[in-house]
């Protein structure tokens, strides 16, 4: 979903290929031909097929009017969901109201056709894509019937078709009208859902009964209905408006198999370790992030994410738009148009910097806009920053992450960031099970995450292994006579939902990570801090987390001035540098950090009195103060232990 962050899996991977190569090289002396054969189904996958034909989606002629679980929405997350459910004896119903004519939704309507893949970065498989893929399961299945790390979407569509009609417990009910929760008050103040009521593509009304609801709509719409708390974009960030670009994918024609050996050549040889491409994707083209917009206030490109298809197409994941409100219809109709208007020029520029796409077309774009980010559901946890940086394991876990916490932009004036990279985290089954509303699991990039680790956790992978997990949490709940939240505080019947995904095919064994080099700085604690609120980047090789490097005048108000907006401070420190010349450049003093924050408090005093100030108001604690051990020169740790202080001291005053 990110194009740098993409660049960076592939790469781990291609280094997992050359260990690979080398131990296939030994096995094969001593007769190991195990290893060989399992190279060579994995080497025939990652290729184009020919070029083939939808098969037809088929609704369900007459609904009942109770199943044991409705799930809602037909991407990748809801047919994991269904056929979860399904397979442990549920009897299911999938319904969408999108206007679909086929499954997948982000993948096949969207045309988000390259894969996020979470490896295990701690464990180096033989077989890149295959063994050392995190959470297996449903995905897994899924993988295996599509041409590799990106895919054909006619493939993945009929893949998608295929795991639902192979499944008698599922009804399937496309293109209804509506889709509404039925609720009815449930324990503790909280309501109940106990169904939906659907409108039908004819106009009928009926309603229809579950024991229990799965919301699998990209945008968390079932549980926003039934009363599900939520914050919106970079809210929690103290950034009300701000969400992550929009994307319409767009798709060229004539890329012959000479061409694409072109497009290889290109990316091989330039000398960037972050671009390359296989027989199936490519990423870079890194100098089309220069292209000038012709609508410059709401488009910006990014390099190329290109995918192959197999009738001699690609699809392109780098149109970046902005102010787009994902949520509202006109909005994205909005997109559609600025996008559309925006490709003919894009097309140009890429043809005039890369002689190999000459030849090429623009045939279209994705029927459906690819939305990063909308609601962030509130469940009974949130899935934090910091579970992610420190790579933490959860006792609830119900799939593991390891993308790089990607966030891409939210203007075209920002750079996007690549926040950390983790070796592997857990995604608790708490992080689905939404507040106020029982008997409803919500699953995919709207679940209880916080806005920077949803990065990370929003990709679809992730999102299949929880929805998996959903259904198989539905026949557990049903069978225990337990609501999700009875379940969810329960580490009897946790231990028992995770047994059964185990041995459905799922690996969600317990693991104790190592703990990161950063994490054993001595002013980790404020490194969390700062990072936590977005305020400092580590990278894709985790780097921007070294605490020793100076810090300056320009550095710390900067990191102030997000600190001011994520905790709605009233001061204003802007004036703290008027006096300094060059101040990125300058040694930053104790007296000029601890002035900063008085300023960033509201505090009203002297630079040489802030200091005092700051502890006698208990931002600032003398242990910190007592630590530094250059006063006149303070590092990034320095400041980022002083941050924690005040931040702390805010939280305290709440």
């Amino acid at each position: 979903m990110g194009s740098m962050a993409r660049h960076v899996d592939r790469r781990t991977a291609r280094k997992n290929v050359i260990v690979m190569l080398l131990l296939i090289g030994c096995a094969v002396a001593i007769g190991a031909v195990t290893a060989v054969g399992l190279l060579w189904d994995r080497k025939g996958k990652q290729t184009t097929g020919e070029p083939g034909e939808l098969a037809p989606v088929q609704s369900v002629q007459k609904l009942q009017n109770a199943y044991d679980v409705i799930v809602v929405g037909t991407d990748p997350e809801g047919v994991a969901a269904a056929v979860s459910a399904s397979r442990n004896g549920l009897k299911t119903l999938l319904v969408d109201g999108r206007d679909r004519e086929i499954l997948g939704g982000l993948m096949t309507l969207g045309w988000l056709n390259s894969l996020d893949h979470n490896y295990d970065r701690e464990k180096n498989s033989l077989i890149p894509g295959k063994a050392d893929i995190l959470n297996q399961g449903l995905f897994m299945e899924w993988y295996k019937k599509v041409e590799g790390d990106s895919f054909d979407v006619v493939t993945a569509a009929n893949a998608f078709n295929t795991l639902v009609q192979n499944e008698k417990n599922i009804d399937l009910l496309m293109k209804a009208k509506s889709i509404a929760p039925k609720l009815s008050a449930g324990s503790n103040g909280n309501q109940k859902i106990t169904g939906v009521t659907v409108t039908k593509a004819d106009g009928s009304v009926q309603e229809i009964a579950a024991k229990a609801v799965i919301d699998a709509t990209q945008d968390a719409d079932i549980a926003a209905e039934a009363g599900v708390p939520s914050t919106i974009g970079r809210a929690d960030l103290g950034d009300e408006k701000s969400r992550m670009a929009v994307t319409l994918v767009f798709r060229l024609n004539n890329v012959t198999p000479e061409v694409w050996k072109q497009v290889q050549k290109r990316l091989k040889d330039d000398g960037d370790p972050n671009t390359d491409a296989n027989e199936l994707s490519a990423w870079g083209y890194g100098e089309m992030q220069k292209y000038p917009p012709n609508n410059k206030e709401r488009v910006k490109m990014r390099g190329l994410n290109i995918g192959r298809q197999n009738d001699n197409t690609i699809l392109i994941n780098a149109l970046q738009i902005f102010g787009i409100d994902g949520l509202d219809p006109k909005s994205r109709a909005e997109a559609f148009e600025i996008g559309k208007k925006e490709l003919p020029y894009v097309l140009d520029h890429m043809k005039k910097l890369y002689p190999e796409f000459a030849g090429v077309e623009l045939t279209g774009t994705a029927p459906e806009l690819y939305v990063r980010e909308t609601r962030h559901m509130l469940g009974e946890y949130r899935l934090s920053m910091i579970d992610v940086l420190e790579n933490r394991d959860q006792w609830d876990r119900i799939a593991f992450g390891s993308y790089p916490v990607d966030i891409q932009r939210t203007s075209p004036t920002d750079n996007g960031a690549v926040m950390s990279h983790p070796l592997k985290y857990a995604i608790p089954f708490r992080s689905i099970v939404p507040l106020k509303v029982d008997n409803l699991l919500v699953v995919g990039r709207s679940a209880s995450f916080d806005t920077l680790p949803h990065g990370s956790a929003r990709v679809i992978p992730v999102g299949m292994a929880t929805a998996e997990s959903a259904g198989a949490a539905a026949k557990l709940a049903i069978d225990k006579g337990v609501t999700f939240r009875e379940m969810s505080a329960s580490k009897e019947q946790i231990a028992t939902l995770q047994d059964m995904l185990n041995k459905q095919g799922m690996d969600l064994k317990s693991y104790t990570a190592k703990p990161e080099t950063f994490m054993e700085q001595k002013a980790y604690p404020g490194l969390k801090e700062v990072v936590s609120m977005g305020l400092v980047i580590g990278g894709y090789d985790n780097s921007g987390f070294d605490t020793k490097p100076d810090s300056n005048p320009q550095r710390l108000l900067n990191l102030m001035q997000g600190v001011k907006r994520v905790n709605k401070l009233t001061g204003d420190p802007s004036g703290v540098v008027a006096g300094i010349q060059d101040p990125a450049k300058q040694p930053l003093t104790l007296d000029q950090a601890a002035w900063t924050m008085a300023k960033t408090m509201g505090f009203d005093v002297p630079a040489a009195q802030a200091v005092q100030e700051l502890i006698a108001k208990g931002a600032l604690q003398q242990a910190t103060v007592d630590a530094i051990a250059d006063k006149q020169k303070l590092n990034n740790g320095d400041t980022y232990m002083m941050i924690r202080d005040l931040v702390e001291s805010v939280r305290k005053k709440k």
